[in-house]
């Protein structure tokens, strides 16, 4: 008779069976029977090899685990199954590749719908990086916008409303720098192989078009409006190198551990961020502070005046050490906004995946 497949649940198996040593111990097994009850690449894939690195992303969705989890995910398998590694009938490892499932499959109506989900699990993954990434950076700005329109903007007729603007643009540059780097970040985790280089050149690339992008349409308004542009204002290499960055936080937040600490990995995000726009600046770049000054340099009657924020540093003037500061400043609050709100939007989709899954 031959051996076959029908209607393997290996959803429920997986969700009931499967769990990390360490998971287990820490929450009863609960939040990983939820992860493990996606575990079908290797059914859905009937007698192709599906590789270590695919598994851990169909399976744990990008959560850095170790092999040991994978390993032992295997072996309950195979022991409900009632396979041998030596003699298998139904999983096949190749040594260092990955596994392959051998057993022949049939599928039935209901069970192909829920394991062909992995391509919409991908696009709803990227549009949950790449929003959180845009508001991030909107919240960012916003910050940014209050802290430099109470430093910058004297009292007097009309204080509110530039704050108003202030934030207004501020936000608005936020929100573009973002969902640049977020949506970058976003399209480097679809990658097939999940690495760090990936997040790191996404969001580069995002922050390297967003911030050119800015800077063109920038320098065009005030050439139309004014007849003159207000100089070299940050652009597309400041972008790229914040965004880089960033990239690099959503990295060191993903390897820390299997559920990222928020706190933890907002302190690293604005740390990588923060010397980013310190090393802006020493290069001779310009984040905000730095482009707004020189735009109020070019009208003397602005009513911005950044030469406050010097006499705090014992400086005449915004000098070279309050642009440096700023940019610090302003490049960590963008970093720890942006890679937070990646950490918080991805643990709530996690959570309710994992309801819906014990739900189920």
């Amino acid at each position: 008779m031959k051996r076959g497949v029908r209607q393997l649940p290996l959803r429920s198996f997986c969700a009931r069976s499967c769990r990390s040593p360490a998971a287990a111990r820490r929450r009863a097994g609960r939040a990983e029977r939820a992860v493990f009850g996606r575990a079908d690449p290797l059914v859905r894939e009937q007698g192709k090899l599906v590789t270590k690195e695919r598994f851990l992303e169909e399976v744990w969705r990008g959560v850095p685990v170790t092999d040991e989890a994978l390993t032992q995910c295997i072996k309950t398998l195979r022991r409900q199954l009632g396979d041998d590694a030596s003699n298998p009938r139904f999983i096949e490892t190749a040594p260092k590749h990955g596994y392959r499932f051998i057993a022949p499959v049939e599928w039935v109506e209901g069970t192909r719908g829920s394991a062909m989900s992995a391509p919409s699990a991908a696009v709803g993954e990227f549009l949950t990086l790449g929003l959180a990434g845009t508001i991030g950076g909107g919240a960012a700005g916003m910050l940014g916008g209050f802290l430099y329109s109470f430093v910058a903007t004297g009292p007097g007729m009309g204080a509110v409303s530039t704050v108003l603007v202030l934030v207004a643009i501020t936000a608005l540059v936020g929100v573009l720098g973002g969902a640049g780097v977020g949506f970058g970040i976003a399209v480097g985790a679809l990658a097939p192989l999940r690495m760090g280089q990936w997040s790191i050149l996404g969001g580069a690339l995002g922050g390297l078009l967003v911030g050119s992008l800015v800077k063109l349409m920038g320098v065009d308004a005030f050439n139309l409006l004014f007849g003159q542009g207000p100089g070299e204002i940050t652009g597309g290499p400041e972008g790229a190198l914040l965004g880089g960055a960033v990239g690099l936080g959503v990295w060191l937040a993903n390897k820390s551990s299997e559920r990222p600490r928020l706190r933890l990995n907002v302190a690293v995000a604005a740390a990588t961020g923060g010397a980013a726009g310190a090393t802006i600046e020493l290069l001779g770049g310009r984040l905000m502070a730095g482009s707004l000054h020189l735009l109020a340099q070019h009208f003397p009657t602005s009513r911005l005046h950044f030469d406050r924020i010097g006499v705090l540093f014992g400086e005449y003037g915004f000098g070279q050490v309050s642009q440096t500061v700023t940019s610090a400043l302003e490049g960590a609050l963008f970093g720890a906004c942006v890679v937070g709100a990646m950490i918080y939007a991805r643990r709530r989709r996690g959570d309710r995946e994992k309801s819906a899954t014990l739900t189920n």
